[in-house]
């Protein structure tokens, strides 16, 4: 993959990021698609919304993140500044999550868990796209591992949703934020890095949108079949079958392969081979990673023709504090027993109001409020130089 060695012109970065927005802006209506829609029918087998949105949704919406804090500090060459910034940020974002998280929904709120991946982040701002891909790999590789060997001596996850009430108990909630919760920050850190790597790129030009589609297919296909050989042929699912007491493969293959919570048990090793979204296996992390750069390619090469096309999804993508904060909060204040309708209200609404908010007032309000701590936080802080 190649860099940018000159800034790109003002149309290509408006394309780019249009491209950028309209992936975040599928990433979120996914993760609103899971939290509404049924997951499963009535055989226990995953309905059509959960196989494409469950857990690579919530991955995009992961990577996007990464390409984000790239986009935003390219430009700039005080990382000391630009440290402090994303960690303000992180504590921010971290106080909305605890706040969101004690709404009354049947959901895991994530964003207590992007404030810290977002501290993880830190030390990896201004490195070389090289060096951030390595380190994915590296991530996706070893924290599984140490994730399954560490998890059996810390407290059992609850799998609630992080509170201001949680700082009470403050080992169990950084044991859940890092490790043991729904989106857990080590492993997860590979797919910030993928996504700080990806936002160093020439992203306004074709032929980095074909080899991102390229290469996400390659690790999507890859990851499932380096699943496939370790459970089939080299003998995992038998070893499963003997471990819940079944001798038939395809109903082992139907227990292991749907979504998790975050974790695989720590029965059996062999549990580190399935790729069930949610399970923040090798496999999962790098399948989900290349579904989130195939629609991130898929994307920028549908507005580098036109942006219209895309431009309702891009207005959500451009406000997914706001978009997903609402969300949860109509979730919160509302019930319904048609979950179809109800989706498709709310998409609808995301689709119709943003594009209006964002051509009459500008930003969505959360990411507003935030851009003001930012340049409160230019004007009043001073780093050492």
């Amino acid at each position: 993959m190649t860099t940018l060695t000159r800034p790109a012109p003002r149309t290509a970065r408006r394309t780019r990021l249009a491209g950028v927005d309209a992936a975040r802006g599928l990433a979120v209506l996914g993760m609103v698609a899971v939290h509404v829609l049924p997951t499963t029918t009535d055989d226990g087998l995953p309905t059509l919304p959960e196989q494409i949105a469950g857990g690579r949704s919530s991955a995009a919406f992961a990577v996007l993140a990464g390409v984000g804090v790239a986009l935003a500090t390219r430009r700039g060459t005080d990382r000391a500044r630009q440290r402090l910034r994303l960690a303000l940020r992180a504590l921010l974002l971290g106080a909305l999550g605890l706040c969101l998280g004690g709404l009354d929904v049947d959901v895991a709120v994530i964003l207590a868990y992007y404030a810290v991946f977002f501290l993880l982040l830190l030390p990896f701002l201004g490195r070389a796209p090289r060096l951030l891909l390595a380190a994915a790999a590296a991530v996706a590789v070893v924290a599984p591992v140490l994730s399954y060997l560490v998890r059996p001596h810390l407290p059992q996850a609850g799998f609630e949703n992080p509170t201001w009430s949680s700082l009470q108990d403050p080992w169990r909630l950084l044991s859940d934020l890092l490790l043991a919760g729904v989106y857990p920050a080590v492993p997860w850190t590979a797919y910030l890095l993928t996504g700080l790597a990806v936002g160093q790129l020439a992203l306004d030009r074709t032929s980095t949108a074909v080899r991102l589609a390229a290469a996400g297919a390659a690790l999507w296909a890859g990851a499932a079949a380096l699943s496939a050989l370790l459970l089939g042929p080299l003998g995992g699912y038998r070893a499963l079958g003997q471990l819940i007491g079944v001798d038939d493969p395809a109903v082992v293959a139907q227990a292991v392969g749907h979504s998790f919570f975050g974790n695989v048990p720590t029965d059996s090793w062999w549990l580190l081979a399935v790729d069930a979204r949610h399970s923040s296996t090798t496999p999962d992390l790098v399948g989900t990673t290349g579904s989130a750069l195939l629609v991130l390619a898929v994307c920028l090469l549908v507005t580098t023709r036109t942006r219209r096309l895309l431009a309702p999804l891009s207005a959500v993508g451009s406000m997914p504090l706001t978009v997903y904060s609402a969300h949860l909060l109509v979730l919160h204040w509302t019930d319904t027993s048609d979950p179809t309708r109800y989706y498709l209200v709310q998409v609808g609404a995301a689709l119709v109001v943003a594009p209006l908010w964002r051509r009459f007032v500008g930003r969505g309000p959360l990411e507003a409020a935030l851009a003001a701590v930012d340049r409160s936080f230019d004007r009043n802080v001073r780093t050492p130089t």
